[in-house]
């Protein structure tokens, strides 16, 4: 099995235990790890580098894709092993200790790193550590269930260390679609016009002397956490499928839409689950992450071709999904990160962007990021890179949260990850909120009508009033803008309003 696998002659020599390989690392190096929200993620070295850096001096500044699975991050964040890390996490344990600044988190846009690491700006990759199904002849890196910054990091790494996964099957090969973009300046465009085409390689290019070790692994990727569709979800989905049968019905879409992209989330996810019982046919997706919502669309025949960089489902899920990899093979291309959020790309394509908001604003200001404006849950991943680009930006949220202790709709957002300026359409389980063509004046009463719970809606029109009477274009008291927030930190809840005004 390994020798289907192991092609490259010469490379046999190089087949060592995850311990073996964990002694190349030395304190303060740059690493590049494969993984993008759980998917293609690396399994044994994490683990064995944790095992080191607990009886010795060992740290490291961590790159990936995006979180990674099997508690990697946890693993190594508690071993005392990561000095920096970025550009997306989602393990508690990491969470905890980069909120208590003991690890030092980037925060960045998914579709920045690999240009930032080729343009010089962050310290270059010693060691890239990429799970792969297989090593062709030449040396080629075929990746797994995610392409992320495999490549970009690849390119760079000084040494190259790859895991070759036997749990999952060869017949992944001729999924992905390698492309890196040019240097600047001079760079040319992108050449990618449509949502199924393919202007790479199916495998990553590599010289095999810099391949250094390759580890054998056999361990399937962490299954994703999101849950069924609730009733709240279920809410959100009719909201939005209403409101693209009216786009479709005013001409400005037709019934195939535009290419789909859905962020990572229970909620997002649950959304989609909503489209398969829509109206809409022919439909493509062009996305960071496939989730369960997606396969379920390519099953009901609703998806015609998905493009992304990863493939993140549930554990029951996931085994659908490889034992039918022969029937989503022609209808399924992944891509590297910077390529599938590529504002060239998102632009030209004309993307319908879903997204998850932690809360917004009366103005339509998006938090996705910070829990009370300065804990850090996840990261923006590549929210930002669609919402800027898209043709329609729709941002969803349950309207509270923690047993309607908090508004998920709020005076002043905490943290501002996406600017009113990127915002089309904020969506609750209460309704729509179509912001296109609105001064932040017109946009808050709409918000409040159609977003708010209920029982938060008198206080936010009161502090819309009171604020609208000391005037400004976005207009708001700047003393009392944030007390929500200090209400819930305080007493457990922001539901404490202060008294209305009589005036």
């Amino acid at each position: 099995m390994m020798m289907d696998r192991l092609q490259c002659p010469g490379l046999q020599s190089r087949l060592m235990s995850a311990t073996q390989a964990a002694e190349l690392f030395r304190d303060g190096m740059t690493v590049g790890m494969s993984g993008f929200t759980r998917a293609g993620d690396c399994k044994a070295l994490p683990a064995a580098l944790a095992r080191r850096a607990a009886h010795e001096t060992l740290r490291l500044n961590l790159i990936t894709g995006a979180s990674l699975g099997n508690d990697s991050d946890g693993l190594m964040a508690e071993a005392g092993l990561l000095a920096r890390r970025m550009p997306f996490q989602a393990d508690v344990r990491l969470r905890r200790m980069i909120n208590a600044g003991q690890v030092m988190f980037i925060d960045q846009h998914l579709s920045e790193t690999a240009e930032q690491l080729r343009a010089g700006h962050l310290p270059a990759i010693d060691i890239a550590v990429i799970e792969a199904v297989a090593i062709l002849p030449d040396g080629g890196i075929v990746p797994s269930m995610s392409v992320g910054n495999s490549a970009t990091f690849v390119a760079q790494a000084r040494q190259v260390i790859v895991e070759l996964n036997t749990a999952l099957p060869l017949e992944l090969m001729g999924l992905h679609d390698i492309y890196q973009p040019g240097s600047r300046p001079g760079r040319q465009p992108i050449p990618l016009t449509a949502v199924d085409q393919r202007i790479g390689s199916i495998a990553i290019p590599v010289d095999p002397q810099r391949i250094v070790a390759i580890v054998h692994t056999d361990h399937q990727d962490s299954p994703s956490t999101v849950l069924p569709p609730d009733q709240e979800t279920r809410a959100i989905a009719r909201h939005i499928v209403r409101f693209l049968q009216q786009e479709v019905d005013a001409g400005r879409l037709t019934d195939t839409l535009l290419p789909l992209q859905v962020g990572i989330g229970t909620i997002a996810n649950a959304v989609v689950h909503g489209l398969v019982d829509s109206p809409f046919r022919d439909l493509q997706m062009y996305s960071e992450v496939l989730q369960d919502s997606a396969i379920a669309l390519l099953d009901a025949g609703l998806v015609s071709f998905a493009s992304a960089s990863s493939i993140t489902l549930s554990a029951p899920v996931y085994q659908h999904f490889l034992e039918r990899l022969a029937d989503y093979a022609g209808r399924i291309v992944l891509r590297p990160q910077e390529i599938s959020n590529h504002c060239e790309i998102l632009r030209r394509l004309g993307i319908i962007a879903i997204n998850t908001a932690l809360e917004f604003d009366l103005y339509g200001n998006v938090n996705s990021t910070h829990v009370g404006g300065t804990r850090m849950m996840n990261g923006i991943g590549g929210s930002g890179d669609f919402a800027r680009q898209a043709h329609l930006s729709i941002f969803v949220s349950k309207s509270t949260a923690k047993q309607d202790a908090i508004s998920s709709v709020v005076p002043m957002v905490a943290h501002v990850d996406h600017t009113e300026h990127d915002v089309d359409i904020l969506v609750t389980e209460w309704g729509l909120a179509d912001l296109r063509n609105l001064a932040p004046r017109e946009r808050a009463p709409r918000i409040i009508e159609c977003c708010a719970h209920p029982d938060y809606r008198d206080a936010l029109r009161d502090y819309f009033e009171r604020a609208c009477a000391q005037g400004g274009q976005t207009p708001h008291l700047l003393g009392e803008a944030l007390s929500w927030h200090e209400r819930y930190a305080a007493t457990g809840s922001m539901r404490h309003m202060p008294e209305v005004s009589q005036a």
